[in-house]
């Protein structure tokens, strides 16, 4: 077997094995048995509500499952193929099954990252809160760049993005802002990169021309609907309202439309300045809020499995996750999987799909790795 067939055959290899693990594979046929029996049942629709949530099920885990099956089927013939071929010395042969591995790999790899996303909010819309770290102007800009990074990440995707709230900084760039992206598994691509990120650079704001070292901190957490039941005691609340302030546009105005509220017993602190009308914009944080607190759960429950599976890694809510550094050299490395680039621009331009691969499959492996950070 040649060397560049056995190359695909591992990739291949490696993603369907990160996929049935993601699915409990076993526990997943049994489920699939299960559920394949319950649609048959003529009383299921009695209650509709659970019919349909059972039929998605059935369907995601169908699918899920078919799709391992298929790759591996076509990945068997191909090999036969390409043996087929070396053994009557038909190079044409042999190139088309390569050309068929090939496919099937990025398939694989694509496929994974959609089994990854297998969270109860994962398909939902996302919010996504930047917010600068101390240093002034520095970091300031720094929060500015990562904004303009997610916005273009989404755009890349495909997806919506809103400006839910904004404060822009003293001399240039931004305190905080939080983006609201829409669409399909927005929030379970996104939620990896919660966490600090570094930036090492030649500032343009030293006259001097030295090196700086700045940091801001990202919070994702999911839109969350009716069907998420979140209770909040409004005595827990403090609600302020300010004028509006932003890069300039529709979004400001002279009015202090804008709401900020604060969730004292737990300290998180949501503000929408998205639309002129305060009324919407206290609808609008409070559905930020109950947001913030459903993801605040989600991270306890997962803590505390991780906690009871110490092989698990810790995936870093609110630790430093990225360092970006464009002087002396240029380079972006995950502290967390020791994925790398040495093109910051594209990276900051939004193409950090690698990295969030690479994360979303530690999750599900618990592997660590020991990463050093750069310079």
């Amino acid at each position: 077997m040649r060397a560049e067939a056995q190359a695909y055959i591992n990739r291949i290899e490696a993603a369907l094995a990160l996929v049935r693990q993601s699915l409990d594979w076993e526990r997943a046929l049994r489920r699939l048995d299960e559920l394949n029996a319950r649609v048959q049942d003529p009383t299921l629709w009695d209650n509709p509500k659970q019919a349909q949530a059972i039929s998605r099920e059935q369907k995601t885990l169908e699918t899920a499952v078919n799709t391992v099956n298929e790759i591996s089927a076509e990945m068997r013939d191909a090999v036969e193929f390409i043996e087929m071929g070396e053994a009557e010395g038909e190079d044409s042969i042999v190139e088309d099954g390569l050309t068929t591995l090939a496919s099937l790999a990025d398939r694989a790899d694509a496929d994974k990252v959609q089994a990854l996303l297998s969270g109860e909010a994962d398909g939902n819309d996302t919010y996504i809160e930047i917010h600068a770290g101390a240093g002034g102007t520095e970091s300031q800009d720094w929060a500015e760049m990562l904004l303009r990074m997610y916005a273009r990440w989404a755009e890349r995707r495909g997806f919506k993005v809103e400006t839910v709230e904004y404060q822009a900084g003293e001399q240039a760039g931004i305190k905080s802002a939080t983006l609201l992206i829409k669409g399909d598994n927005a929030y379970g691509y996104a939620k990896t990169e919660s966490g600090v990120h570094r930036l090492v650079r030649i500032s343009p704001y030293d006259s001097s021309a030295r090196r700086h070292t700045s940091f801001s901190s990202v919070w994702v957490y999911p839109v969350i609907d009716d069907s998420f039941e979140i209770e909040i005691n409004p005595a827990d609340l403090k609600i302020d309202t300010y004028r509006a302030s932003g890069a300039g546009g529709q979004h400001v105005n002279t009015t202090d439309s804008a709401v900020r509220i604060t969730h004292q017993p737990s300290g998180i602190v949501v503000a929408s300045q998205q639309d002129r009308s305060q009324h919407k914009n206290r609808e609008i944080a409070m559905n930020m809020l109950k947001a913030r607190l459903y993801e605040a759960e989600m991270r306890a429950r997962e803590e505390a499995a991780s906690a009871e599976h110490s092989a698990k890694s810790d995936i870093g809510w609110g630790h430093q996750i990225r360092s970006y550094v464009l002087q002396p050299y240029q380079m972006v490395k995950d502290l967390r999987t020791g994925v790398v680039s040495t093109s910051p621009d594209s990276v900051l331009d939004g193409a950090i799909d690698p990295f969030i691969s690479a994360a979303l499959a530690q999750r599900v492996t618990g592997e660590t790795v020991e990463i050093e950070d750069v310079e």
